[in-house]
Formats: C-alpha cells, sequence, structure tokens
C-alpha cells in the first residue's frame, strides 16, 4: 500500500489501498461517502411520503430543493423542466454536497479532483446530444452542425469540446485553489483567519454547484430549442413573403 502526502495536486494521487491494477484513491472513497449520504438522505425523505399539509421536514426539505430546481430550469427552458430534474438536480445536490463538507477534517473533496470534474462535465457531454435527439431527433439535431452551411462543422464540434472542458476546469481549479490556499494559511497565520476563508468556501462551493448545473442546463436548453428556433425563423420568413 502506498500512502502519498494530501499536500498533492490531487486526491487522485491518496492511495488507500491496491491490489494489482485495481486502487482505492481517496478520491474514489469519498465519492462513494459522498454517494451514501445522499442516498440515504433520499430514503429519510421518501420513506414516509405523504400528499396531506403536514409532512416530514426530510420531505419538506427534499420538496424545497426539487422546487428551487424546478423553477431554475423552468426559467430556460419554459415548459418539460420536470424530465431535466433528475440530471441537473443530481448534478448540483452531488458537487454542493462534496463543496460543503469539506468543512469535516480530513475529507478531500472529490471535486478538488480533475477526473471527477470531467467525468461530470462528460455526463453533460453526452445528455446535450440524448436531449436533444429525443426532442428533435437525430437528423434536426446533426443539421444544426452544419448551420449556416458546412464550414462551420468542425467549428461546432470544437465548440462542444470546448464548453466540456471549460466546465471540468472551472470547477475543478476553484476547489483545488481553495483547499490549497486553506492549507497555506493554516500553517502560517493564526486560526480565525483560515476560519473565515472557509466559511467563505463553503459559499463558493455552493455557488461553484450551481454554476456548474445552470451552464449544463444551457447547454442542454440550446441544444434542444436550436430546431425549435430555426422553425421559428422560417416561419416568419414565409410570412413576410407572402404578405
Amino acid at each position: 500500500m502506498e500512502i502519498v502526502s494530501l499536500n498533492q495536486i490531487s486526491p487522485d494521487q491518496v492511495i488507500i489501498w491496491s491490489w494489482g491494477f485495481i486502487t482505492l484513491n481517496v478520491t474514489i472513497l469519498y465519492t462513494w461517502l459522498v454517494m451514501a449520504i445522499l442516498l440515504f438522505i433520499s430514503w429519510l425523505a421518501t420513506r414516509n411520503l405523504s400528499s396531506e399539509m403536514k409532512v416530514s421536514r426530510w420531505q419538506h426539505f427534499l420538496e424545497v430543493i426539487i422546487s428551487v430546481v424546478r423553477g431554475e430550469i423552468s426559467e430556460m427552458t419554459k415548459k418539460g423542466a420536470d424530465k431535466y430534474i433528475p440530471l441537473i438536480g443530481t448534478l448540483f445536490l452531488f458537487i454542493c454536497t462534496c463543496n460543503v463538507l469539506v468543512i469535516v477534517p480530513g475529507f478531500v473533496a472529490p471535486t478538488s479532483s480533475i477526473t471527477t470534474t470531467a467525468s461530470l462535465a462528460l455526463c453533460v457531454f453526452i445528455a446535450v446530444p440524448y436531449y436533444g435527439i429525443s426532442h428533435n431527433g437525430l437528423f434536426h439535431y446533426l443539421k444544426e452542425y452544419f448551420q449556416p452551411n458546412f464550414i462551420f462543422f468542425p467549428f461546432h464540434v470544437m465548440g462542444e469540446l470546448a464548453r466540456t472542458l471549460a466546465l471540468t476546469v472551472r470547477l475543478f481549479g476553484n476547489i483545488m485553489s481553495h483547499e490549497k490556499v486553506i492549507g497555506i494559511l493554516l500553517s502560517v497565520t493564526p486560526l480565525l483567519f483560515p476560519v473565515i476563508m472557509q466559511a467563505l468556501g463553503l459559499l463558493i462551493g455552493v455557488i461553484q454547484a450551481y454554476i456548474f448545473a445552470i451552464l449544463s442546463m444551457v447547454y442542454i436548453a440550446s441544444a434542444v430549442s436550436a430546431e425549435e428556433e430555426h422553425h421559428v425563423h422560417v416561419d416568419v420568413k414565409k410570412e413576410g413573403s407572402q404578405a
């Protein structure tokens, strides 16, 4: 078993257990822990669901989160928000939980690993064409890559890859840099200032989760609405020519 200092650039380098080609590092361990916490909270919130006015605190907490997520999605899609809640809500809750748990001594946020943020961005990368194709069909979705003409196809592809990279690096950079700054301050300054920075870091962590979820929904909404906007533009042109 190989142990690497937590001062390394990534928690991926902290090996807890290794056997052959199977390796358990800090990123995987704390990712499982976050998933277990979310599953446990979900169980608490849904074990006694009620449609009455009086509900459990956990159910009320879950309903508030769903209402907020639905409201944010509705602002961008205007309709059909419920089908996006499982993905966007899960992304937000997972990232937010990872970032908030850094207040627990010894916990290292999985989002400070670029492998985690890349995996989350990859989920969005796959979700964009999935929702776009399911809403508009394969032909109409792919046709957008050749608008206004076929020359722009490679630029559209590069744009998809670039925003996936941007999602990866933005979240990783913000969370990783915050942890490193706190570690440095704890070693060179009194306790009070790092505590203030830690509180500020919690706020930043929640904001980063919100930004990641909102950007993901923006990309999906763009893929879903692209064909609708094209049809509206064509209809307007036809009405103008008939007038």
